[in-house]
């Protein structure tokens, strides 16, 4: 067949036509190609479905996590169609959290947007809870649920049993940017606004796409070129040298100065480094921001905050001037908005007006981060004469290298006897120690869970850059590293993934394991179970000195759980390290999803936790916090 061929039977209507259409695509190399080859012809007659596959496919999303139901058979047959073609690709899963957390790591980890596809009732709103961890970490993916019909002939299936018009659009736009369509022809808008929150280049988040069940076969004519392009935004920075001057110049008359390195520093490692040392500033990374210095670099505070470190919250509480960068206002960076005592004055680099404004007495470089802190670092480099810090940092790396020791006992801890387990057992931190450096050693990316394990691996982990560690710390949602290294089976060119999960955090999506399995996955889930909500029991201990419903006492055996599904290799570990490096080892050599169950200690002993070094708006310390904050000015 010629192009002339291909060209004629793609402007055919039907199935045929679909068909035709995505041949053309895949024979072309490409939406765009075949589009400027003649082989897809501009103006064409398709269901509303089609249009949008074709509209995403020009953003560059060719991937589709969906669980299909009664508000998707006709986007799921033209999806069937495309993906027989090569076009597109297409994976089916078992629940809508694990999904929506396989989506946003899919994006997060990877940099590739895909298309989430459900249904409204309780399969969009667990979709819609599990894009939480998306919204809050600042992650684009499209979601695409099935809505009621436009007709209003009577109740839909699933939607909410009330008389008023787009309830399940009015719930998602609370989360993020929602479009319904009521009509094909709004495809071209709602393709715009979604790219533009998707792609945008901070705090990008899900986009929910609405289709209506009648209107999804709906035939229009649509102009493909006409399709908005995934968006290119060029990198801005403060257009005069004012700005840039004055925080220069106060940057350099301060001794003592802190940068808060925030998740928005992420992928720039080399322009923090460098801005850091410009200023003579020790650095306090965020729990989502572990390698942008690296571990062993003498600047490296570690994390501060509510959990935080000894150095990393000594640096916080002592410094006089804050370089705020890429960084928001939340409990772990700042404490409850008391972390920086003495400062009088902060520099915050921010792609987000409102974020760059939070505190009073601020210099505001607004615009793209790495753009911002080059220009920065040029001129606190330009400068000479200015007097040094090198007392400030002599004080900082003292308080290093007692958090150094202090981490160093807790690692080394050798097996406790738990009340539970009857047994000598690895404390949780000694356990994570081993996994987090047996990852490092063969180049595995970490995703850290909820709760203990979470808190406990961001103050443990010791990585060289950003991107070996994922925790979603926005939403702490239970679940997501389990869920989340299912990307690992859709991306391009995968790492080997480990995923941290407390007990609690791997029973909420233990399907995961199925859909592991399913898709090709190869990494490994390692389930620290200290059969308890940790560090919710510790919270309640450190304040009221009892900890209440926070366990059970009901025995799981995970491993056989894990063993159950076909292909999954589990492992009982026992309670030495030797024991754990042994079952790494057999675990990593197994050419798909393996699963470690480790006992964990829970109990008296101080050097089995890492401790909390920062202050918490919650509980009975809520009238201290909040009298600190009520005498601050900053």
């Amino acid at each position: 067949m010629n192009k002339q061929d291909v060209k004629i039977t793609a402007a055919l209507s039907g199935a045929e036509g679909t068909r035709a259409r995505a041949e053309a695509i895949a024979a072309s190399g490409g939406f765009e190609e075949a589009l400027a080859e003649g082989t897809l012809p501009q103006l064409a007659e398709l269901s509303l479905s089609e249009a949008l596959v074709l509209g995403l496919l020009k953003q560059g999303t060719r991937k589709y996590l969906a669980i299909f139901g009664h508000g998707s058979t006709d986007l799921g047959e033209v999806l069937r169609i495309y993906t027989e073609a090569g076009v597109t690709q297409t994976y089916n899963f078992r629940n809508e959290v694990e999904m929506a957390h396989a989506a946003t790591a899919l994006s997060w980890h990877y940099g590739e947007v895909p298309a989430l596809v459900t249904s409204i009732g309780p399969g969009a709103l667990q979709a819609m809870a599990g894009s939480l961890a998306a919204a809050s970490n600042g992650v684009g993916v499209w979601h695409v649920y099935g809505d009621e019909t436009t007709l209003g002939e009577g109740y839909n299936m699933q939607q909410i049993p009330k008389a008023e018009q787009a309830l399940y659009p009015r719930m998602t736009a609370l989360m993020g940017e929602s479009y319904m369509l009521w009509r094909p022809q709004a495809l071209r808008d709602a393709l715009r606004r979604g790219g533009q929150k998707v792609f945008a280049p901070a705090k990008a988040g899900p986009f929910y796409l609405h289709l209506p069940i009648n209107v999804q076969p709906e035939v229009a004519e649509f102009n493909l070129a006409s399709f908005p392009a995934r968006p290119a935004f060029e990198p801005l920075a403060p257009e005069g040298e004012g700005a840039i001057t004055r925080a220069a110049e106060l940057i350099a008359r301060t001794d003592r100065v802190v940068l808060k390195a925030g998740g928005g520093c992420r992928g720039f490692d080399a322009e923090i480094r460098a801005l850091a040392r410009a200023a003579g500033a020790s650095v306090v990374l965020s729990p989502g921001s572990t390698g942008v210095l690296a571990d062993d670099d003498p600047l490296n505070m570690h994390v501060g905050g509510s959990k935080g470190s000894l150095s990393g919250n000594f640096a916080m509480e002592h410094a006089e001037l804050v370089i705020v960068a890429g960084s928001r206002a939340v409990c772990q960076a700042d404490c409850s908005g008391i972390g920086y005592p003495r400062a009088r004055a902060v520099v915050n680099l921010n792609a987000d007006a409102g974020d760059a404004m939070h505190y009073n007495d601020t210099i505001s470089l607004l615009g793209d981060l790495g753009a911002v802190a080059r220009r920065l670092t040029a001129a606190l480099e330009a400068r000479t004469g200015d007097p040094g810090k090198e007392k400030w940092l002599e004080e900082c790396a003292a308080r290093k290298a007692e958090w150094g020791a202090f981490k160093a006992e807790r690692l080394a801890l050798p097996p406790q006897v738990d009340p539970v387990w009857q047994a000598p057992v690895l404390a949780q931190p000694a356990a994570i120690g081993i996994v987090s450096e047996f990852a490092n050693a063969i180049g595995a990316v970490k995703y850290f869970d909820a709760g203990d394990v979470q808190a406990n691996g961001f103050q443990i982990v010791a990585d060289s850059r950003s991107g070996q560690t994922f925790t979603e710390t926005g939403a702490s949602y239970m679940g997501f590293a389990t869920s989340g290294i299912l990307a690992s089976a859709i991306a391009d060119t995968p790492d080997y993934v480990i995923a941290f999960t407390g007990d609690g955090s791997f029973m909420m999506n233990p399907q995961a394991l199925i859909d592991g399995v399913e898709h090709g996955l190869r990494g490994m889930i390692v389930i620290f179970d200290n059969r308890r909500m940790a560090a919710i029991s510790s919270l309640q201990l450190a304040q009221y000195g009892r900890d209440f419903r926070t366990n059970d006492g009901v025995a799981v055996d995970y491993a056989q759980m894990a063993g159950s599904v076909s292909g999954v290799l589990s492992l009982s570990v026992g309670g030495t390290a030797d024991a754990l490096r042994t079952a790494l080892e057999q675990g990593q050599a197994h050419d798909g999803l393996s699963v470690l169950h480790v006992p964990v200690y829970s109990g008296e002993e101080p050097r089995a936790g890492m401790g909390s070094w920062g202050k918490w708006n919650v509980g009975n310390w809520v009238e201290d916090v909040q009298s600190r904050w009520l005498r601050q000015s900053l």
